[in-house]
């Protein structure tokens, strides 16, 4: 069992805001049946194509420290749950019972 800890206006919040970043981050999708999906960096019909209901997480990779700032400063704006990692970002769509997220 899972809990929703995001949802498709937070989602489309997050997509908005990466469109504005030049040059746009990558990102990665895990699925929750366990899919990983390549990395992409189509952010504005691709990141939202079928949805966000099944999203469990998505990894947003960074290049560079300027990069780095402005995804970070993004996500501050939206206020996601999630953490910083060496390649970036980690946004949680759903947490386990018992896991702690913080935010963004």
């Amino acid at each position: 069992m899972r809990h929703a800890c995001m949802n498709n206006t937070k989602w489309n919040e997050i997509r908005l805001e990466m469109l504005e970043i030049q040059p746009r981050p990558l990102w990665s999708t895990l699925s929750t049946h366990g899919h990983r999906y390549p990395r992409d960096g189509e952010w504005f019909y691709h990141f939202s194509a079928g949805g966000y209901d099944d999203i469990l997480l998505v990894d947003i990779f960074t290049d560079t420290l300027a990069q780095r700032e402005l995804v970070r400063a993004a996500l501050k704006r939206v206020h996601v749950p999630g953490e910083e990692t060496a390649e970036g970002f980690r946004v949680f769509g759903y947490l386990r019972p018992g896991q702690a997220a913080d935010y963004i």
